[in-house]
């Protein structure tokens, strides 16, 4: 009995927060990177923001979706697109991810896990804790534009480029 409880009870904390919906606005936060400088949603008003969760620095598929924003920074600077990349991990293991992979965007620290439980990614597995790989684009608004639940590492900065290209030429 106790093992169906347990389960329960894991599945009660994944599903216990939606993630914001479009057109809801953004959970704001403020979160240091890897160079210990403070980020909030606020700072970026007036701008298109990319939030993307991911579970933990340097595994295969972080490193996957982190080379690719890398190698696409271009692209989305001159559409004029902040990326920012947020999971549970300390600082000291943001530093060495994006030092390791010359990660040119910020690498946000949510050890506390509020702000992956505000956008509805944290996951807790008992002895694994994580923010789930999803994506948020927040308009110049500071609303959410669209959210990505199923994230394709390999594929996500083209498909990122693609809709946010649709996104900014429409004006949502």
């Amino acid at each position: 009995m106790k093992n169906i409880v347990i389960i329960f009870a894991c599945l009660i904390t994944a599903a216990s927060i939606a993630a914001p919906a479009p057109g809801e606005p953004a959970p704001d936060f403020r979160l240091q990177d890897q160079n210990s400088q403070w980020h909030s949603l606020e700072d970026y008003s007036g701008k298109w923001v990319v939030l993307y969760f991911y579970p933990k620095d340097d595994t295969p598929g972080c490193t996957t979706e982190a080379c690719a924003f890398r190698d696409d920074i271009f692209a989305f600077r001159k559409m004029g697109i902040t990326i920012l990349g947020v999971s549970l991990d300390d600082v000291a293991s943001h530093v060495e991810f994006a030092e390791k992979h010359s990660l040119p965007f910020p690498l946000l620290s949510d050890a506390d896990a509020d702000v992956s439980k505000a956008y509805g990614v944290y996951r807790d597995r008992g002895v694994m804790q994580y923010a789930k790989r999803e994506t948020f684009v927040i308009n110049p608004n500071g609303r959410v534009a669209r959210h990505y639940a199923d994230v394709k590492p390999e594929e996500h900065s083209r498909e990122l480029q693609a809709d946010l290209a649709e996104l900014i030429g429409g004006g949502s």
